[in-house]
C-alpha cells in the first residue's frame, strides 16, 4: 500500500519544508526499500534480498527521523512486520515466512481500518484528509472500502505465493500491489468527488487566485 501524502497544516514556504521534508525524502523511505529488494533478488536470490530489505528499510527511516523529526506510521508499521517475518526466514532459512509479509501488513491494516469504523472513527482521515476533503460519511465508506481492498489483496497474495514461482511472486510483490493499489485509488475518484463538500464562493474565488499566480 503507498503510505499517507505529506501532512500540509497551515505552514508555508521555508516552515512547511522543515515539517515535511524535502520532496525526495518519502519516496525514498516507500520504495527504496522495494527497489533493492527487487534489484538484490534478481542478482543473488531471496534470502539475499530479504536482507537487503531489511537493512535498506532501517536506513530510511533512520534517514527520515534525521531529518523530519519522526518516522511515518505506515512506513514503521511495515518494518516492524519486515524485520519479524524477515529475520524469521533468516533464521529458518524458510521462504515462506516472508512471503507472507505481505498478508500480514493488508490484513493489519484492514483490521485498523474496520476498528475505526466499529468506533466511529474512519481512520483515513486524518491521514489524508489534507489530500482528499471528503465529508464524514465519505470517510466512513471509502474507510469500509479500502478495509475491503486490504482484505482482498491479502488473499490474493496467499494465492499467488502458495501456487505460483517465487519469480512471479516477486514480480507481483513489487509492481503487481502497487499497480492494483493505483488501479483501485483511481476508481474511487468519482466516489470521493460525490463526497466533496461544495466550496464557498470565496473559497472558489481564492482557489482561481492561487491558480492563476
Amino acid at each position: 500500500m503507498a503510505s499517507s501524502p505529506p501532512e500540509l497544516g497551515s505552514e508555508t514556504g521555508k516552515e512547511a519544508g522543515s515539517k515535511t521534508g524535502p520532496s525526495w525524502l518519502r519516496p525514498l523511505v516507500d520504495y527504496g526499500p522495494l527497489a533493492a529488494f527487487f534489484a538484490v533478488y534478481w542478482l543473488n536470490g531471496l534470502m539475499a534480498a530479504t536482507v537487503a530489505i531489511m537493512v535498506t528499510t532501517a536506513v530510511a527511516l533512520g534517514l527520515a527521523l534525521a531529518i523530519e523529526r519522526r518516522i511515518p506510521p505506515m512506513p514503521l508499521v511495515t518494518a516492524v512486520v519486515i524485520g519479524v517475518f524477515g529475520g524469521l526466514t533468516l533464521w529458518l532459512q524458510d521462504e515462506s515466512f516472508f512471503k507472507m509479509k505481505p498478508t500480514i501488513v493488508q490484513l493489519f491494516f484492514a483490521v485498523v481500518l474496520f476498528g475505526g469504523l466499529l468506533f466511529k472513527r474512519p481512520l483515513l482521515k486524518p491521514l489524508l484528509g489534507t489530500a482528499w476533503p471528503l465529508d464524514d460519511e465519505g470517510w466512513h465508506k471509502l474507510s469500509f472500502r479500502f478495509a475491503l481492498f486490504f482484505v482482498a489483496m491479502a488473499a490474493l497474495n496467499e494465492i499467488v505465493w502458495r501456487t505460483q514461482s517465487t519469480d512471479l511472486w516477486v514480480t507481483f510483490k513489487v509492481f503487481g500491489i502497487l499497480a492494483l493499489t493505483f488501479v483501485f485509488v483511481v476508481s474511487q475518484i468519482y466516489f470521493m468527488r460525490a463526497h466533496m463538500p461544495a466550496l464557498s464562493e470565496a473559497e472558489e474565488e481564492a482557489k482561481s487566485r492561487q491558480e492563476a499566480d
